[in-house]
Formats: structure tokens, sequence, C-alpha cells
């Protein structure tokens, strides 16, 4: 999953969703102590979706429709893609209006800006002034984001890139997929968070 699905999978809680893109910065457990019970429950729970989806049998029969040697890679682009087949369909699992859910949450973003992390504090305006998460509902944005991503790995990077031709000419199957598998991850991220939340009472 990638941004959008993270932050939707904790919404409508703008720390909570705050706290579910933070798990994309934020790195073992020493560092949770900067962070709000909110927001390292999120991240947690952002952690476990992650393995949720990389092990799910669906995302890794859309990661098996690559070619060999982008598999790897492939589940880089499946995240980007989810994400825009979320925002595509937005009014289907979403009673509030797309742009109203990212100005909102931005707003959120911009205002914690001096307490991220490093390199989030440098993107959080780009991420804002660019509407990275409602970008998604337009197709083009995926391959954009896929390169941008792709110029961040320390290597290999044209595999990402390569990863977009496989994409689109299986596109049709892996959205199929998304409709079995996305409400299966909702679930799974209610567990998880109740889980966790369980887990901190006893402690």
């Amino acid at each position: 999953m990638n941004y959008l699905a993270h932050t939707y999978l904790a919404a409508p809680d703008p720390e909570a969703m705050l706290g579910a893109l933070l798990g994309d910065f934020v790195f073992g457990l020493a560092a949770l102590a900067d962070y709000s019970p909110v927001e390292r429950r999120e991240i947690l729970v952002h952690r476990r979706v992650d393995r949720y989806t990389d092990d799910h049998p669906v995302v890794a029969g859309a990661r098996a429709l690559f070619a060999p040697g982008l598999r790897r890679y492939a589940g880089i682009a499946l995240d980007v893609y989810y994400d825009h087949l979320l925002a595509r369909d937005w009014t289907r699992h979403s009673g509030e209006p797309l742009d109203r859910y990212t100005a909102r949450f931005y707003e959120h973003l911009l205002a914690q800006r001096a307490r991220l992390p490093e390199r989030l504090q440098g993107l959080a305006p780009r991420i804002a002034a660019h509407d990275w998460l409602g970008s998604y509902r337009r197709r083009e944005s995926v391959d954009l984001a896929v390169t941008r991503i792709a110029t961040r790995l320390s290597r290999n990077g044209e595999r990402l890139v390569a990863c977009l031709d496989d994409l689109r000419r299986h596109e049709q199957e892996i959205a199929a997929g998304f409709e079995a598998f996305f409400p299966q991850l909702q679930a799974y991220a209610v567990q998880a968070r109740a889980s966790l939340a369980e887990a901190a009472d006893r402690s």
C-alpha cells in the first residue's frame, strides 16, 4: 500500500492518518518514542499492513504477472497502482469527497511539520502543494510516481520503471484482484489496531 491507502485505513482522525503516513519514514522501535500514542499505534499498524499485503495470495499472484527479473520491484509498482484504484473509485469507499479528505489531511500534516522526520519535513510542502494523494485518481500519476521512486533507489531503478509496461498489460487482472483483496485488508487493519490497543492496555 502507498500513502493514500495507508492514510485511508487510519481515517478519519488526522492524528491517526499522520501516524499511518509516518510508517514510511520512522524505522525501528526506539524512534517510536518521539510520537504520540495514536501515532505510535498507527506506525505499527502500517508495518503490519505492509507485511499482510506482501504475503497476501492475491498480491503474490499480481507480482507473478510481471517478468521474472522484475518481480522484486513489482510490489512497489503495485502499491502505487492500488492507490490509483482507491482514488479512482473513491466515492465507493468514502462518503467524504477526496478533495476535502486530502485538504483536511494536508492541513494537519503541515501544522505538524516541525516535529516530523527530516525527510518528511522536506516532502510535506510538496505533498500538499502537488496534491500527491489526490493526484492518484489520474492514471498518468502512477507512471510519474513510480518513475520518481525509481530515482531514489540506490540501484536498478530502471527495473522498477520497466515494471510499468507489465503493469499496463495486466491492469484488468490486477484491478480485479484489488477488488477482492482490499476489503480483506480493511478488515485486517481493524483487527491489527484492536490487537495493538489490547496489548497497550495490558502493559
